[in-house]
């Protein structure tokens, strides 16, 4: 799995290589221009192309015009603005600049109150704007003339690349600053970082390119990381052949406390996601009118009626020889419901996937998770995380790290909180962060879908490796699909969704691309 950094850590991990390990801070320079300069030649294919690279006065503009020098050595046309007064720059950041200068480069000083119209002009003709205004270390919102140099890189049609992060953005929460730089390609430096990894982050940096800084391992070991990629290849390792005597008990038995009168599709959904995953036995249980319609609707599902004036014992008949429950889905949130919920999750002993109705019941009190007596993994949405914390989806959104974080200590379960970069949190370790999915998931029921898919590989794996496992598969079903659709962005069904898991599952095990299936 790939290493992702907050900012806190990005500052020690190049303090560390600079001081203990005696790499000079030019030769990190030089290393992230040079290789954010390979990145950006193949991105622009040819030498005609015409690259822009807006610097700051810090660091990160030392980085641009290390880029800048790079790719006019190989015969690019490129030419520098810098944002500041030349005496502004110093250190590393003076020794690439100057020597950009020398090599010939093209360059402009527009610093405070200059007409931004030679910018305009340039980047009008361009066909790359190169961001290298702020690095990781922003943590002011930017106003004034910079925001006004920001607006420019945005509104013109050269493609945008940042180097390390898109100017403007929080390299922690991914949120922008005042404004920030909308890049079709982010370069970063060293490792990932946090804030590229976040819903409306991802949305800015586009794609992401990590460029290695040549420091020892042991830069990394010391300072630690926040978080962790989630890895085709890891996923692969956790999913085990079976033998060729399993049996569908073996193979895992799940119970999905779901549906009611007029959501019946979301048990459904949960159940056919949990067979696509490779549950061997998956039994829906609901109210008697909703079990009564689903008789009708179902083959290879079984079903169980919720009797109304013994909610607990038919619970608990229900209950007996499952491995894993999903609750919640299409549940309701009246009296009956409230009963079903904490009778599964307080009382029973086996896996539980908590889910939908069933975490807004517990709305507040997260805390009453962490009494329960077997293992509990919550997937939760923004505002279903929100509601348990007793805070506001903005806030969650805000700083997802540390919502998902608190709410799996305060649970003292595995949680998932959905997203465009969805993580999961478990008792202890980093974060696990998936990146597969597209905006196609954007669809009723693929959430349905996934607690399906989670609660069977539950049966075969601990909850954090289910749960993460879980939503790297089924971002890669949907990515699969959209392959298959020429590239679309929306008509998924949710259904679709499961479908797709078989063959998602055979391409890991066979080692190959699930996108190529």
């Amino acid at each position: 799995m790939s290493p992702v950094l907050s900012r806190v850590q990005m500052r020690a991990y190049d303090k560390y290589a600079v001081e203990t390990c005696n790499v000079p801070g030019v030769v990190l320079m030089e290393n992230a221009g040079r290789g954010a300069a390979d990145v950006i030649a193949k991105i622009a294919k040819s030498t005609e192309a015409r690259i822009v690279v807006v610097c700051g006065a810090g660091n990160n503009g030392g980085d641009g015009f290390a880029v800048a020098r790079h790719l006019l050595s190989r015969g690019f046309g490129v030419h520098c603005f810098l944002t500041a007064r030349s005496e502004k720059v110093t250190g590393d950041a003076r020794i690439n600049h100057d020597a950009y200068i020398d090599l010939g480069g093209e360059y402009t000083e527009l610093p405070e109150g200059s007409d931004l119209g030679p910018l305009e002009n340039e980047l009008s003709q361009a066909t790359m704007a190169v961001d290298a205004l702020f690095g990781t270390g922003l943590a002011r919102p930017i106003e004034g003339h910079l925001k006004d140099v920001i607006e420019v890189i945005n509104q013109l049609g050269a493609h945008r690349v940042s180097l390390d992060i898109p100017s403007g953005l929080d390299a922690d929460s991914g949120t922008p600053l005042g404004t920030a730089v909308h890049a079709h390609d982010t370069v970063t430096f060293g490792a990932l970082k946090m804030g590229l990894l976040t819903p409306e982050g991802a949305r800015l940096s586009g794609r992401v390119h990590v460029v290695d800084l040549g420091v020892p391992p042991i830069v990394l070991a010391q300072v630690g990381h926040v978080a962790e990629v989630i890895g085709s290849d890891t996923v692969a390792s956790w999913i085990a052949p079976r033998e060729a005597n399993v049996h569908k008990h073996a193979a895992g038995s799940v119970l999905a406390v779901a549906g009611s009168e007029g959501k019946l599709g979301a048990a459904l959904l949960v159940g056919l996601g949990a067979f696509r995953a490779g549950a061997g036995l998956v039994t829906l249980a609901s109210w008697p009118k909703a079990v009564e319609a689903l008789q009708a609707r179902v083959i290879e599902l079984m079903t169980a009626a919720i009797d109304p004036t013994d909610i607990q014992r038919s619970l608990d008949v229900a209950l007996a020889g499952k491995r894993v429950v999903v609750i919640g889905p299409g549940l309701g949130l009246d009296d009956r419901a409230r009963v079903a919920v904490e009778h599964v999750v307080l009382h029973w002993q086996g896996i539980r996937v908590i889910d939908a109705d069933a975490l807004t019941l517990f709305a507040g009190r997260p805390e009453a998770f962490a009494s329960a007596r077997g293992p509990v993994i919550l997937t939760p949405h923004p505002g279903e995380a929100a509601r348990l914390l007793g805070m506001k989806s903005d806030a969650v959104e805000h700083d997802r790290a540390g919502a998902v974080r608190e709410l799996a200590d305060r649970a003292r379960a595995t949680v998932v909180l959905k997203g465009a970069r969805t993580i999961v949190a478990g008792s202890e370790g980093p974060l696990l962060i998936n990146t597969s999915g597209n905006p196609a998931l954007a669809t009723a029921g693929a959430g349905d879908v996934l607690a399906g898919i989670i609660a069977a590989f539950a049966c075969v794996m601990s909850p954090e490796h289910a749960a993460s496992a879980g939503v790297h598969v089924h971002g890669l079903a949907a990515d699969l699909w959209r392959s298959r659709h020429g590239g679309a962005d929306r008509g998924l069904l949710a259904g679709e969704v499961a479908d797709g898991v078989p063959d998602v599952l055979a391409a890991l095990a066979r080692g190959t691309d699930p996108l190529t299936v």
